[in-house]
């Protein structure tokens, strides 16, 4: 491993254990707006807010009603850590691996995390959010972007995600991709990745340039 490396995190299920809680409010305002389509919650995971208020909400007063609920659900919801996940990344950061959040979420949603964990931005070379960006995993603009504000070559930078949009993305993007089963099953997501792993408890550096390896050979 060495100083051009980069490490690009999803924050959704990678990073924070949120996805759980925007499954149950996402399932409701699907209940609500568009009860003929099953399973909206999963359906939508990986996008943007503009993106879902493009396809499935035109209705100006419709996307005011979601974002005023959205807006007091994310400030009042629990932003606890992925298991392992903060070792893991300081690991990466001893040995000199450059470590990125690309996140669907906004800024606005990025500040209430800064609230709740002052020293997030700290553990991290970039953070890149929707307002970032023109297209939406499962385009992979976001990564490409991340590897560019890095200095990193997309071929020695992997993805660590959880959404079935955001792992496509990282393949698209030609990045070693690493699954996490905290959203969808492992064997929902395998196909769309290098390596599955539950969480980052007894992950390693060392495994993860394996993962990098095997895939390039």
């Amino acid at each position: 491993m060495g100083l051009n490396q980069a490490a690009l995190f999803d924050l959704d299920g990678v990073v924070v254990d949120t996805e759980t809680q925007y499954s149950v409010f996402w399932g409701k305002v699907g209940e609500k707006f568009h009860p003929e389509i099953e399973n909206f919650n999963y359906i939508i995971k990986g996008n943007t807010l503009n993106q879902i208020y493009d396809k499935y909400f035109p209705d100006e007063s419709v996307r005011k009603q979601i974002s005023k609920a959205l807006d007091y659900f994310e400030n009042h919801m629990r932003y606890e850590y992925i298991n392992g996940v903060m070792e893991f990344i300081g690991s990466l950061r001893v040995q000199g691996i450059k470590t990125a959040v690309v996140t669907s979420s906004n800024d606005m949603k990025m500040g209430i995390l800064y609230g709740v964990h002052p020293d997030f931005k700290g553990m991290f070379d970039a953070i890149v959010t929707a307002d970032m960006i023109s297209k939406s995993k499962p385009d992979p603009e976001c990564f490409l972007l991340g590897a560019r504000l890095l200095g990193c070559a997309p071929s020695n930078c992997f993805v660590f995600e959880d959404s079935l949009a955001g792992l496509t993305a990282g393949r698209a993007a030609g990045m070693t991709v690493i699954g996490l089963s905290t959203t969808h099953p492992a064997e929902r997501i395998s196909a769309l990745a290098d390596h599955v792993i539950a969480d980052f408890s007894g992950f390693t550096v060392d495994e993860m340039e394996q993962i990098r390896m095997e895939r390039l050979n």
